[in-house]
């Protein structure tokens, strides 16, 4: 079950970004999640490393999806090659910009996806044309919206056949509305209150990707985002080694550590 069925449900799914290379990473916190975003966007990732994060959450319930680096088709069709059970398309704008995202993610007739899946069938143990439209019709599509131009064309993007969901770029879209830098100004939480709500009414998947917050994400949760990305790794790791040895420090009496 993919964490897609599992919002079809009912179920607000968790997860976090990927940034690390090791792949144990990943195998150590999928038990724990509904989906992992293995991101290619902003990190030093080879197709190698993509693909090893991709096997270490084999066997578990979590849903392993890429945000490739640009909306291409070639690093779309690679990554569903090494077995990503779908994608995140980054900076798009327009209807034609989520067209192409989604075809390049299905097989013909519904898209233009060249074939050579050799994971997601298995090595070959799959027929072929079975594969297709099984793949066709699980496939995840997820564009990022974090442009205002993709806001402002937020209704005709969301009835655009096959794709699943949406997500929200906070500190990009602030950007391209003036307020670099500042995802909290009132103008753009308007504007991501906005694309979530209407993606629920659409009928598309909305996730958002704020932060590590609980009391945050709970209240994203309760605006009607049916994922939510839950920070990245490294932000785990350093909240968690800087509050336990913060409280050692106290019980010991020792100054407050400052970087």
């Amino acid at each position: 079950m993919t964490f897609v069925d599992k919002m079809r449900r009912g179920q607000v799914c968790l997860g976090t970004i990927i940034t690390f290379n090791d792949p144990a990473v990943t195998e150590a916190l999928a038990p724990a999640l509904d989906f992992v975003w293995i991101d290619t966007e902003h990190n030093a990732f080879t197709l190698e490393i993509v693909q090893s994060h991709l096997m270490a959450t084999k066997g578990s319930d979590c849903t392993p999806i890429v945000r490739v680096a640009w909306n291409d088709p070639a690093l779309i069709k690679t990554v569903l090659d090494i077995g990503a059970a779908g994608v995140i398309v980054p900076f798009v704008k327009t209807v034609d910009d989520v067209r192409k995202a989604v075809a390049a993610c299905r097989y013909p007739p519904e898209g233009m996806r060249g074939f050579g899946p050799r994971r997601p069938r298995n090595y070959g143990r799959l027929d072929a044309a079975e594969y297709c439209v099984a793949a066709n019709e699980a496939m995840i599509t997820i564009v990022q919206i974090e442009q205002i131009e993709a806001v402002n064309n937020l209704d005709e993007i969301l009835a655009v056949p096959g794709l699943t969901g949406i997500v929200t770029g906070p500190f990009d879209l602030a950007g391209s509305m003036g307020h670099p830098g500042n995802p909290g100004h009132p103008e753009v939480q308007a504007a991501l209150t906005t694309v979530i709500e209407k993606a629920r009414r659409a009928g598309k998947f909305g996730g958002v990707s704020v932060g590590d917050q609980p009391d945050l994400l709970a209240e994203w949760a309760n605006k009607g985002a049916q994922w939510l990305a839950m920070g990245v790794d490294y932000s785990f790791l350093v909240h968690s080694v800087e509050a336990t040895a913060q409280a050692v420090r106290e019980r010991l009496g020792a100054p407050k550590k400052t970087s």
